[in-house]
């Protein structure tokens, strides 16, 4: 049975939406609470009743961008076996990666990195730090089924990570010309390879 959703659900929903596309459009610091009540429809009270302040609603919006590619930690509960779970992972992990949403909020957070150190932490809290730790966790539980032998659970999931982050996303960042989508494949089932021979059993 499918759940009805509340109104206050629906407009926490609404917001966030508003918010990431205003985010992205104008930046961080030139959006305002007042405009992304405005884009959703709702009073400024209705956004403050959701969201403290506009930090705490761009580390929402990088969670729900997390949560819309089935990158959240309950989507991981899915997984029974390894190689698999690196595949869908990585997969999904490379389309958040190349969807254009994530990649103007990377740029965001490096071009004001230094006027606002706090945006780039939520960031790397919120995004990147995030997936570390599941894909850490995930991984220690594979390890204590005997399925893989991970020492470092962190590490292993850095390593892995970072190995699907790439050339592609790289040239995404410098406005390269992109890998053919071929390439990318056999590229991602390459580090999925390589990661298994480190860990595997």
């Amino acid at each position: 049975m499918v759940r009805t959703r509340s109104k206050s659900e629906e407009k926490r929903d609404q917001i966030l939406e508003a918010a990431v596309t205003l985010f992205i459009e104008q930046g961080f610091d030139a959006t305002s609470m007042d405009q992304i009540a405005q884009l959703a429809s709702v009073s400024k009270q209705t956004v403050y009743s959701h969201f403290g302040n506009k930090e705490e609603l761009f580390s929402a919006s990088i969670r729900c961008k997390c949560i819309s590619h089935q990158l959240a930690e309950a989507d991981f509960r899915e997984f029974n076996d390894p190689r698999s779970a690196l595949a869908t992972i990585a997969l999904r992990f490379h389309e958040l990666l190349h969807s254009p949403e994530a990649i103007h909020v990377h740029r965001t957070c490096v071009a004001q990195s230094e006027t606002h150190p706090q945006l780039s932490s939520l960031f790397f809290k919120e995004g990147p730090n995030s997936m570390f730790e599941q894909v850490a966790r995930l991984l220690e539980s594979f390890s204590a089924r005997g399925l893989l032998r991970v020492e470092e659970p962190r590490f292993a999931a850095v390593q892995f990570l970072m190995m699907v982050h790439g050339e592609s996303r790289l040239r995404l960042e410098l406005n390269v010309p992109p890998l053919p989508e071929e390439e990318n494949q056999r590229y991602i089932d390459n580090c999925i390879d390589a990661f298994m021979r480190a860990y595997g059993v």
